[in-house]
């Protein structure tokens, strides 16, 4: 039964339905071999209907998130979940947001199912920067990279003021800002304490991770070096 649930855990099916697709042959080594329920086969030598299995728990993908779609599964309308492949939503252990973006933000988002691995790169220790690229309604004062970097800065009804970050001005309406530390709506709620409004938001970089091309509204799975790359600052 080891390989039934190997399989059904990554989402594939219920153990019932793994055990029909055992018998009727869809399930084989990269020889092209039927394998048994109790086949003893390394992970990366199994093949679900000619393909290779997707990765064993530990698993972490990159998505280029477009606008419009939402990062909990119990929101209604269009989720980023409608992006993966189906199966990904069975996975045990499930598969989860690293943070969040909200509907109106696009970019770079990371998911896991691997819990360690999701609280190391939000714990506050680990100090991970993500990198905003923000469009504003109006141009600005001039003084918000000296305020956010100031580490005094507090927003409406908290209690403890934000850590310092950089702000890197383009023009007058376009800037970069870099957070090293996820609050509730934070850029937006940071540039309306200073007048301005928010108009387009995405998340370009988390680390020394970016996006590198990736296409909105598609996905990739990261490697070990990409993993690696998420604690480089």
């Amino acid at each position: 039964m080891r390989l039934v649930k190997l399989i059904a855990n990554l989402g594939y099916g219920s153990r019932k339905e793994i055990q029909t697709a055992i018998r009727h042959g869809w399930v084989t080594d990269r020889a092209g071999n039927r394998l048994k329920a109790d086949s003893n086969v390394p992970h990366e030598d199994v093949l679900f209907d000619d393909e290779p299995l997707d990765p064993a728990p530990g698993m972490v993908l990159v998505m280029n998130k477009p606008l419009g779609y939402t990062c909990s599964i119990k929101d209604q309308g269009r989720l980023v979940y409608d992006l993966l492949p189906d199966r990904f939503r069975m996975r045990k252990p499930a598969l989860s947001t690293i943070g969040r973006l909200d509907k109106e933000t696009s970019g770079l988002l990371l998911f896991t199912d691997d819990g360690t691995f999701l609280h190391k790169v939000i714990s506050p220790k680990a100090d991970v920067p993500k990198v905003y690229d923000v469009t504003l309604d109006r141009p600005m004062k001039g003084d918000e990279a000296a305020l956010f970097a100031s580490g005094d800065m507090m927003l409406e009804s908290e209690d403890k003021p934000l850590k310092p970050a950089e702000l890197d001005v383009i023009d007058a309406t376009h800037a970069r800002l870099t957070l090293h530390e996820g609050r509730y709506h934070q850029v937006r709620r940071m540039f309306a304490a200073t007048g301005n409004h928010v108009t387009d938001l995405s998340r370009s970089r988390i680390g020394g991770l970016s996006l590198d091309g990736l296409e909105e509204g598609k996905w990739r799975l990261l490697d070990e070096a990409d993993k690696a790359r998420i604690f480089e600052g």
